[in-house]
């Protein structure tokens, strides 16, 4: 049986339909769509200041998103960021998505920011940049549902960048064999996106959202392709 220690960051209240029961079941879902393995999961609230006592090296860490940035100085990111630097440092399998990303990237020397480009939301391509990668996207080219504002300018050190796009240069990166991260949602679907952009898209640019929905409409998004990619960590 595999575990993933599902590392909550947000629940985002008040942003849910009533078809979510919560955040972490979307995540839970996702991967036990992916696969007909068994899988446990275990469940920190770790915007709360919740986090694993111990860091076991045949368990996965799963970092997930959240409202919240990683370069704020908020207690639980600080206590986050010294808890991913000891997962790294003992090379424990580790997967960061979206806020996830960015806040495994701000831990180990990486930079994130704010993206003069905006909100990056529906369905987004990118490019394919390293061969491990193929075995999981054979097209070169990866399709997920985003919504973010943030974006990591600079890498870590010892990142390597496996996708790029002209509007986000670090779709996602790897260190060893040990950490994966994307900036794309892997766990959101369709109508999820969809309620996020109709309903709680007020501030934003009406042509944006014109164009998100329309690429939710037209793409297929693969994010179960991630979920076995991030679950090859266990391997």
């Amino acid at each position: 049986m595999q575990t993933i220690n599902l590392l909550i960051c947000d629940t985002f209240p008040g942003l849910l339909p009533a078809s979510v029961e919560s955040y972490g079941i979307m995540l839970c879902n996702l991967f036990l769509s992916s696969t007909q393995q068994e899988i446990r999961f275990k469940t920190y609230y770790t915007h709360q200041g919740e986090l694993p006592h111990e860091i076991l090296p045949n368990e996965l860490y799963l970092i997930p998103g959240s409202n919240s940035g990683a370069y704020e100085e908020k207690k639980w990111i600080k206590e986050l960021i010294c808890f991913i630097r000891e997962a790294n440092r003992k090379k424990v399998p580790m997967a960061g998505i979206c806020f996830g990303h960015q806040v495994i990237a701000q831990a180990l020397g990486g930079e994130v920011q704010p993206s003069e480009k905006g909100w990056g939301t529906g369905i987004r391509t990118s490019r394919i940049i390293r061969s491990n990668g193929l075995k999981y996207f054979p097209e070169g080219a990866l399709s997920l549902h985003y919504n973010h504002h943030d974006q990591v300018i600079k890498l870590p050190p010892e990142a390597i960048c496996f996708a790029t796009s002209d509007f986000c240069p670090h779709e996602g990166f790897q260190i060893g064999d040990h950490i994966l991260t994307f900036q794309g949602h892997p766990e959101y679907t369709d109508e999820y996106n969809l309620h996020l952009i109709c309903n709680h898209g007020d501030n934003e640019p009406e042509e944006i959202k014109k164009v998100a929905i329309e690429s939710i409409r037209t793409k297929e998004h693969q994010g179960l392709q991630v979920a076995r990619w991030i679950l090859s960590l266990l391997e």
